[in-house]
Order: C-alpha cells, then sequence, then structure tokens
C-alpha cells in the first residue's frame, strides 16, 4: 500500500474520532452543569486544557465562557482541532482516497462535514445538545459503515489503529483533567459533587451503563480508574485500545506476537505490555497525573514512530532525485 493512502486512511478516522471525543466532552460538560448543587461555579476552563490548546484559546477569546469555549471547539474554522476543522481534514482525506474506500464511507464522511459546516452557519445554541448527539451518533455509524463496508486489509487496519490511538488519547486527557482541576476543593473528595463529576466522566466515556454492570458497585475514584485504563473487555479503556492497535498494528506487518520488526511496533507493544502487568494500587500510588502525563507522552511517541515506518516518503537513492518529505495532517 502507498504510503500516502495509508496516511490518509489513518488520519481519517483519527479526524473523525477526535470530533466525536470533543463532542463528548462538550455535551457531558453541559449536563454536569444542570445536575451540579446550585452556586457550583460553572467549569469550562477543564475542557479546553483537555485539547492541550488553553494559550491558543487564551489568545483568540480570553475567558473561559460557555459561549466562547462551545464557539472554539465546535464552529472555529481556524482552530485545526475544532469539529468543523477535525470533520473538514477527515473530508479531504477520504475525497484523496476514494479509490480505496467504500462509497458509503465516503458518503457518510460527506454527510457528517456538511451537517457539521450546515450547523456552524446557524449556531443555534439552544439546539446543540441534539447537535452533540447526532455528532456522536455519526461517529459511530461512520466507524460501522467502515466494519461493515471496507475490506479488512491493511487499509483497514490502519484505519482501525488511528481510531484507536485517538481515543485513547482522549480517554487519558479526559481523566487527567477531572482529577486535578474539575473539582473545587478538597473537601469535596467523596461527596455528592465528586459523585456527580465522575459519573459524568463516565458518560463522555460512553462507559456508565458499562462500569455498573461490570462492577455492580458504587462509584469510587480508583474504580472508575481502573476501568478506564485497565479494563480489557470495554472498547473506550486505555488497555483496551491499546491492545487492538497493536493487532492492528502486527497485520499490518505480519509479525507474530511477542515479537517486533521496527520501532513503531517496540514502542506500541512495550507501553501495551507494561500496561498489562500494571494494578490500580500503583498508579494511585505514584500519581494519577503522573501516570497519565507519562503515558501521553509515550502514546504520542507511537504515533512518531507509526509515521516514521510508514508514512514519511524516504529520499530516493539517486543523486540525480531530490528528496522529499511528507508531514501528517
Amino acid at each position: 500500500m502507498l504510503s500516502r493512502v495509508a496516511d490518509s486512511i489513518y488520519w481519517l478516522n483519527r479526524y473523525v474520532e477526535r470530533a466525536e471525543n470533543i463532542a463528548r466532552f462538550i455535551d457531558v460538560n453541559q449536563n454536569l452543569l444542570l445536575d451540579s448543587p446550585s452556586g457550583v461555579q460553572q467549569q469550562w476552563k477543564p475542557i479546553v486544557v483537555t485539547t492541550g490548546d488553553l494559550e491558543v484559546f487564551k489568545e483568540r477569546y480570553g475567558e473561559a465562557t460557555e459561549e466562547n469555549v462551545i464557539r472554539f471547539l465546535t464552529f472555529d474554522s481556524n482552530y485545526p482541532n475544532s469539529i468543523l476543522s477535525c470533520l473538514r481534514a477527515a473530508r479531504e482525506n477520504a475525497r484523496s482516497v476514494r479509490e480505496v474506500i467504500s462509497s458509503e464511507m465516503w458518503e457518510q464522511v460527506n454527510e457528517f462535514y456538511l451537517m457539521v459546516r450546515d450547523a456552524a452557519v446557524g449556531e443555534s445554541y439552544y439546539q446543540l445538545s441534539d447537535f452533540f448527539y447526532q455528532v456522536k451518533m455519526r461517529g459511530h455509524q461512520f466507524a460501522g459503515v467502515m466494519d461493515a463496508t471496507m475490506s479488512h486489509n491493511e487499509g483497514w487496519h490502519f484505519g482501525n489503529m488511528g481510531r484507536l490511538l485517538e481515543r485513547a488519547d482522549k480517554t487519558s486527557r479526559i481523566l487527567d483533567v477531572k482529577y486535578y482541576i474539575l473539582l473545587p476543593s478538597v473537601q469535596d473528595v467523596g461527596t455528592t459533587i465528586d459523585e456527580i463529576q465522575w459519573i459524568s466522566l463516565l458518560k463522555s466515556a460512553s462507559a456508565y451503563e458499562m462500569y455498573r454492570k461490570r462492577k455492580q458497585h458504587r462509584i469510587t475514584p480508583s474504580r472508575v480508574v481502573e476501568f478506564l485504563i485497565l479494563d480489557r473487555e470495554f472498547p473506550r479503556s486505555i488497555e483496551y485500545c491499546l491492545l487492538q492497535a497493536e493487532r492492528s498494528l502486527q497485520c499490518i506487518t505480519g509479525t507474530s506476537p511477542g515479537t517486533w520488526e521496527n520501532p513503531a511496533e517496540r514502542e506500541l507493544g512495550r507501553l501495551r505490555s507494561e500496561l498489562d502487568y500494571t494494578t490500580i494500587e500503583e498508579i494511585m500510588q505514584d500519581g494519577i497525573h503522573e501516570f497519565l502525563d507519562d503515558l501521553q507522552h509515550r502514546m504520542n511517541r507511537v504515533g512518531e514512530r507509526i509515521f516514521e515506518a510508514f508514512f514519511a516518503l524516504k529520499p530516493v537513492a539517486s543523486p540525480l532525485v531530490l528528496s522529499q518529505t511528507q508531514t501528517s495532517s
């Protein structure tokens, strides 16, 4: 498979997954404000912190009000990680590989983008709850259409890997922000507002019902963290995402489990295997923030190694031909 094609399918899926996760963060935060006790200060800044682009937001919008944050993360066409920009990029990547993906995939991502573009024109805030629900559902639909209509060959595995790595990254970020920023004070630990926020966090990952069915006990920080990081069966936990991403990577390279041929396989396999033997007690003892911060840096390295191994154009072995470089979207 051409590196250009693999790159486009990989980023097509990452962008769709990123748009869906941004909708989750905003929608759940709105619901959290409705469920919080009276007098609790609105918390919109943590949602921007989740993206890692707080400084960009401050320069362009200043105060983190509900309206500013929603406009920045949803409809700002100049911000590359807004829902609108992500779907525009996803659509362009899909357009460039229409001969490889199914027609249903192209129709799905094209309609998805047009829906968000039309919503951006009106920015009807009273209808945003339904809008974010539609973004989440269309993200699910795209993943389902891809699984049902595209051959599960190299191209599919590149797309699946991109989706799962993006999902793992966003799960780690929302966990990190909740633990250190959303809670108003230490005195609120274990109170009703604390439990409401952990429930909100589970809902942001569509994990609330599965947590209840799996754990069957009251919600506590350590058990929520364990479920979203170490559970091997829930499809939005970090452990599950990395495990399945590694399987797709091995299908691409043809290597056997437990072996590696390139730095991308080594980096991902090493991270996944360490999670296999990590306990929630070790995470809590070392510090959730420290653990997640290290995890995010290592997942970024996995992405860098994947780019170097599969997407970066190598210099042609001829002194008469200029070498080229390619950057990811």
